[in-house]
């Protein structure tokens, strides 16, 4: 197997012809157009910006068309879902915002340890200006379904219970599917001075011009999978596992059942893990369990198998995109799909499933974005 992969990196592998199905991924509702207008008229009047990125894609995962405007306010970029990135590098990405002056935190949106130090932030940026102004104004902004919604309910538990008495605040709606949070509604977190926190709905661009950081956000779930394709979204996956050889990290798979099992990483109440078991099992008992990290097991030495008896060249596209196939195939087998069933709907269960381990950090964590090797970026 080939070892240099710089023309493929060069390349990209979203310009790669089985990555390139549909073009240009744009995904733009109507909701859309008017929310971009109302957070451009509501920053106006913001005395702070919490713009909450997913961690996994710290640069895709910004909208371009709001970068100028939020570079001119006091902002702290807070990089959601750390707990589904790459811990070994993610140091290295808070070094790239500070060396372009700008305020980064990594954060799970489910932790109120982790909230409490980005509002702690918060308030020390704001520091000068709370001790001059009655009110002020902190805006969440982010893209779909990075989690300003999450982190917008958690806010709310840490200020109900530093002010008990205030009017009750109504949560904020959070759904699997980006694009939820369709309105731009205020919550107040303090007396002395008020201090409301506006959050807003995700919105894209109106075009994504590079396909490679369409797919990622995709892949993310920023952009419903119906836009793109499942199958599409699974290959693309599959093309960067395997240009980083992650699939070979997989080969010491002993125990790793009861390893899982034993540091309780399984949310029993999970709705997506429910998809991912076979339709007779209804309820998500300790067979459940063990069938879903069974699964991960076998999807995981369905994919070393493969690429570690790969013998093409992995700069060359024909042969990533026949590794690809095999995956497909092996997959198919390992997620114990009927053979019998037709190709396309195959594909898609494959697919599906694939995409909900990855999400869920079942694979591990992991990080798409290349850390920039200058930091001339203004991100």
């Amino acid at each position: 197997m080939s070892g240099g992969l710089g023309k493929l990196v060069k390349k990209g592998l979203g310009e790669m012809g089985f990555n390139m199905g549909g073009g240009a991924i744009n995904w733009f509702p109507g909701h859309m157009a008017a929310a971009t207008r109302a957070i451009r008229d509501r920053l106006k009047f913001a005395d702070f910006v919490i713009e909450v990125r997913d961690s996994r894609i710290p640069l895709s995962s910004a909208n371009e068309d709001l970068q100028p405007v939020l570079s001119s306010k006091r902002r702290v970029i807070a990089l959601n879902k750390k707990d589904l990135a790459n811990p070994n590098i993610m140091h290295k990405w808070i070094q790239y915002f500070d060396s372009n002056k700008q305020d980064c935190l990594l954060i799970n949106a489910h932790s109120k340890g982790s909230v409490k130090k980005l509002l702690d932030l918060v308030e020390l940026k704001l520091k000068e200006r709370i001790s001059r102004e009655p009110t002020l104004l902190v805006m969440v902004v982010g893209v779909p379904n990075v989690g300003k919604s999450s982190l917008i309910n958690s806010i709310h538990q840490i200020a109900s219970a530093r002010f008990p008495v205030q009017e009750k605040m109504k949560r904020a709606i959070v759904g699997p599917l980006p694009g939820v949070t369709q309105d731009i509604a205020g919550y107040k977190i303090a007396h002395k001075p008020s201090i409301y926190v506006l959050d807003t709905p995700g919105v894209l661009v109106p075009s994504i011009p590079d396909i490679e950081t369409g797919l990622k956000l995709a892949v993310t779930g920023s952009v419903k999978d119906s836009v793109v394709g499942e199958e599409r979204l699974a290959q693309y996956l599959l093309a960067v596992l395997n240009s980083r050889s992650t699939p070979f990290h997989w080969k010491n798979l002993n125990n790793r059942i009861l390893e899982r099992l034993k540091y309780g990483s399984v949310d029993k109440n999970d709705d997506k893990l429910r998809a991912l078991l076979p339709k007779k099992k209804k309820q998500l008992d300790d067979s459940n369990v063990w069938y879903i990290e069974d699964l991960v097991t076998q999807v995981q030495h369905a994919l070393y198998l493969t690429f570690s008896e790969f013998d093409g060249n992995m700069e060359d596209e024909n042969d990533l995109e026949s590794l690809i196939e095999e995956q497909f195939i092996a997959l198919q087998k390992a997620m114990k799909v009927p053979p019998h069933k037709p190709s396309d709907e195959a594909r898609t269960i494959v697919s599906k499933k694939f995409l909900t381990l990855f999400r869920m950090g079942k694979l591990g964590p992991f990080t798409l974005d290349d850390v920039p090797e200058t930091s001339d970026s203004t991100h």
